[in-house]
Order: structure tokens, then sequence, then C-alpha cells
């Protein structure tokens, strides 16, 4: 037992602090004197070795937040149930092998964080925690979510990446307050029609999943800035991503798609479009509208022209076209009075418009130098 950890508690003891930190003391079971501190609200446990956390903990009814995380814990105890004034709850990095029904118990818990514990399945009671509004299970073995998910209407954050979801219920939609939801790197093949209830949804991470398609009512997300489906399998764009008005970032890079709706050039607010990998051989002259663009990916399609209507992206910095099919680039690039880079490497030009000679801070990586 550690001397440092006993000492800690008679100091918390004698003083009446409400507030214990026992973490990184390379602890391997809690001492007894521990269940004296009935009035400890915040208990700091993360980055020891225990293995099993004795039933006393129960008895600190008091507590309001509690860390586990990075610990060798491979099963709860029932009596963590009778934290009834718990509002935080870390348990990141542990073995944990199931989760006790018991858990449903905490209904004032307002963040729980289960990331990296090898996870299979979650228990239906964890729709019973409705006061949750961040929730992190991140980096488990994941396939499949409770109906019950959607009882968490007060969800305000959702870190699902990592897991190995094929699927999500259509209870999802149900989280009507939620602003920030991470799926990214699932095998996710579809996704349910009712994500479009997601009404407050600001930031949305898609990518490197499985999606061959996007439901059409992925359009109604109008509050979403940040949109990443890269990585995906997608071969075309439903129109109704056009009505995604306040997007400022939108990655798509490696993907299918050969061609881009014209409804594309709605997003008005983009100052970040991914397109790279993908299969593109034309572009839709729409893109011409993205006035605030400031960097655009286009490398490592099959493009062999470029529309002039490029010219009318007054705020682009970065243009990247490596990887391309290119024979000529439009002379309306010259415009780009803000245009730092251009990467025009590995294509097949034989010569660069003279228009852009005259923009003094660019940069062009690889090709010929512009003609005299």
């Amino acid at each position: 037992m550690s001397t440092t950890a006993e000492q800690r508690i008679e100091t918390a003891i004698t003083s009446g602090s409400s507030q214990l930190d026992l973490s990184r003391l390379g602890l391997r079971e809690l001492p007894d004197s521990l269940g004296n501190l009935t009035d400890v609200t915040k208990l700091q446990l993360q980055d020891n070795e225990l293995s099993a956390l004795p039933d006393f903990l129960g008895d600190l009814t008091n507590l309001g937040q509690l860390f586990l995380g990075g610990n060798r814990i491979t099963e709860l105890p029932h009596s963590l149930g009778n934290l009834r004034n718990l509002a935080a709850l870390y348990l990141d990095r542990n073995p944990l092998t199931a989760v006790p029904d018991s858990l449903g118990n905490l209904t004032v818990l307002a963040q729980l964080g289960m990331s990296g514990c090898g996870l299979t399945e979650l228990p239906a009671v964890l729709g019973d925690l409705t006061a949750l509004t961040h929730l992190d299970l991140s980096g488990n073995q994941l396939t499949a979510l409770p109906e019950s998910l959607g009882h968490l209407t007060a969800l305000i954050r959702l870190e699902l990446h990592g897991n190995r979801l094929i699927r999500l219920p259509d209870t999802l939609g149900d989280l009507a307050n939620l602003t920030w939801l991470n799926l990214h790197d699932n095998q996710l093949v579809e996704l349910p029609y009712s994500v479009g209830e997601l009404r407050n949804l600001h930031e949305l991470r898609l990518g490197d999943n499985r999606l061959a398609a996007l439901p059409e009512s992925l359009g109604n997300l109008a509050a979403l800035k940040n949109l990443n489906l890269g990585g995906n399998e997608l071969a075309d764009l439903p129109g109704s991503l056009g009505n995604l008005t306040n997007l400022t970032r939108l990655s798509l890079g490696g993907n299918r798609l050969k061609v881009l709706p014209d409804a594309l050039g709605n997003l008005t607010n983009l100052t970040e479009l991914d397109l790279d990998r993908n299969e593109l051989e034309t572009l839709t002259d729409a893109l011409g509208n993205l006035a605030n663009l400031e960097e655009l990916g286009l490398h490592r399609n099959r493009l062999t022209a470029l529309p002039e209507t490029l010219g009318n992206l007054s705020s682009l910095t970065l243009l990247y076209l490596h990887g391309n099919r290119l024979t000529t680039l439009p002379e309306s690039l010259g415009n780009l009075a803000a245009l730092e880079e251009l990467n025009v490497a590995d294509n097949h030009l034989t010569a660069l418009p003279e228009t852009l000679g005259s923009l003094t801070n660019l940069t062009i990586v690889g090709g010929p130098p512009p003609t005299e």
C-alpha cells in the first residue's frame, strides 16, 4: 500500500477536504480508510494499477466526480450505482468486459468517458442516463448501439470513433440537442434517414467508413459547419448537400466520385474543400461560386481540364492539382491574387498560363515555368 496514499487520505479526513487526488501512485488496491471519506465530492484514481474496485466505493454517496481512467479494471462493482450524485465518471483505458446494469441508476450523470475499454456491447440501461451531455465511447469494439441511445436527449457531444459499427439505430435522430457527432473509423455501410433530425449538429465526422450512399435527409442539417466524409465508397452525392449553406469545411477525399452536383456551388461559406483521391474527370462550373474558399484539394483525380470559373475563387490561397491528367490550365487562374501555392506536379502540362506570372506571392510546385 502506498504510504503517500494513506497520508493524503488522513490529511483529507482531518482537514475535511472535499477533494482527494490519488492518481499516478502505482496503487494496486485501495485502502479501507478511503471508505471514511463520505464527504468527498471529487476523487482522482486515474493512472494506477487497480484491477478491481471495493464495494465500499459505493458508500461515497456525495461523490460528484470520479476519475478511474488508465487502470486495469475488468469489471465494475454493482455498488457503483449507489453514487446517485455522480455528475462525471471517467473509466477510459480500462479493460472492461461489461458495464453493470446498476450504471443506469446514475440519473444525474452528465459526463461519461469509456474510451479505449474494449467494450463489445452496451446495456440497454445506458438509455436511463438521461442527464448525459457528453458521452465518449471511442476506441472500443462496438458493433451495434442499443435503441435506448435515443433516450439521451440532453446529449451535446457523442464520440463513437474507432469502433466496428456497421449500422446506427433509427433512434439516433432523437438526439435533438446534439452538436458534435464523431463516427470516424467505423464500418458503417449506411446512415439512417433519421440523421436528418439532428438539426443542431455543428460537427459530423464520418470519415473512414464504408458508406456508398448518403440519405437526402443529410441536407436538413442546416447548422452543420464541418462535414467529413473522406475515406468512404461514395460514387455520387445527393443534391440536398447544397442545402448545408453554413458549412465551412467539407472533406470528400478518398471516395469514388466521378461527378459533382451543381448544388455544391451553393456552399458559399466554405473555406476548405477536399476532393482529393477520387475519380473526377470534370468539375462543375458551379465551383466558381465558392468565393470564400481558401483551400481546394483536387489532387489524385482524373481531371483533364478545369473550368474557367475557378478564376472566380478570389479568396483561394492553396490549390492542389497534382496527380491528374491536365494538359493545360485556364488563363483565369491569373485572377487569383490571394493564391500562395499551386501544386501541378505529375500532370501532362507543357506550359503554364502567362497570367500566373503576375502573382508575385505564388509558389508553383511541379510543372513547367509560366509562358514568357
